[in-house]
């Protein structure tokens, strides 16, 4: 399945993407998709509906976040190795972790704001995971089952804020607006291996970034099972997992930043595309 939310800002209704590319609408089934929403059994229960009996949601609303009321928003950095070496940093040998605040979160196309004084605003593609279900301590070879599926993430990112300005990534990374999720959360039975996805990202309709999951260094299942080690891990929780190389910090001879006016586009095989007018903040 295609889960969906659409609406206004803050009014978000739940839906899911049909086989013709559709809109239809879960309201007579669930409030909102949110935690409790992509659980295994609340999963199998949307699965187990006949999409061409729901209603068809009329014209073109906004799209929402994926998911909704997000409990931690999670990030793994330097995930593959050609961003490392572009970033001039080593390969890490355990994953770098950050957090990005749950107020970064907004919908696919909203509009992305370049932060009052910026002036190393970078971009990102990453393959966002959401928790399913509960997990403390797991095997790796079980994490997948924790997993309720997977989404496009922009992982927006003001370098100097991140690396220039003391303290942790963190301060870079959670600026308002920073992090589009969606255009959907496609549940796990339609991704068989999340280490064979493209993904990509342009400015303007230049390719910057055109990478594989098949690159990360840390694998999904990894990530799960290793996080799930300091901290439990929630149904609902979103976990960023790392870009390919080509952000604008790293492009030579010089980075390349937004100054505003850009259209970013990106998309992941399979997982849909995202497309955010960036805007100076007044």
């Amino acid at each position: 399945m295609k889960l969906l939310r659409y609406g206004a800002p803050g009014a978000e209704l739940p839906g899911l993407l049909d086989a013709e590319g559709r809109l239809r609408s879960l309201s007579d089934h669930v409030a909102d998709i949110v935690g409790a929403t992509v659980t295994p059994d609340a999963i199998a229960r949307l699965a187990a509906l006949d999409p061409n009996r729901l209603p068809l949601v009329d014209g073109a609303p906004r799209l929402g976040p994926c998911i909704g009321e997000v409990g931690k928003f999670i990030c793994i950095g330097l995930n593959y190795a050609d961003h490392a070496a572009e970033a001039g940093m080593p390969i890490p040998a355990e994953p770098i972790v950050f957090n990005k605040w749950t107020s970064a979160i907004v919908g696919p196309n909203d509009d992305v704001r370049i932060p009052r004084g910026s002036v190393k605003t970078d971009w990102e593609v990453e393959l966002g995971i959401v928790i399913g279900k509960t997990a403390s301590y797991v095997e790796e070879q079980d994490a997948l089952d924790h997993v309720a599926g997977y989404c496009v993430i922009n992982d927006v990112s003001e370098r100097e804020y991140q690396l220039e300005r003391g303290g942790a990534w963190d301060k870079g990374k959670g600026c308002d607006t920073f992090g589009p999720l969606g255009p959907w959360l496609v549940t796990r039975d339609e991704v068989p291996d999340p280490q064979n996805l493209r993904l990509w990202l342009d400015i303007d309709g230049q390719r910057m970034q055109d990478g594989s999951t098949s690159t990360m260094i840390f694998s999904v299942a990894f990530i799960v099972s290793y996080l799930s080690r300091f901290m439990s891990l929630h149904p609902g929780d979103v976990i960023a997992t790392g870009t390919p190389p080509g952000v604008g910090s790293g492009k030579k001879p010089e980075p390349i930043f937004l100054k505003g006016g850009e259209i970013m586009h990106l998309g992941i095989d399979g997982l849909g595309e995202q497309r955010q007018l960036v805007v100076r903040h007044d």
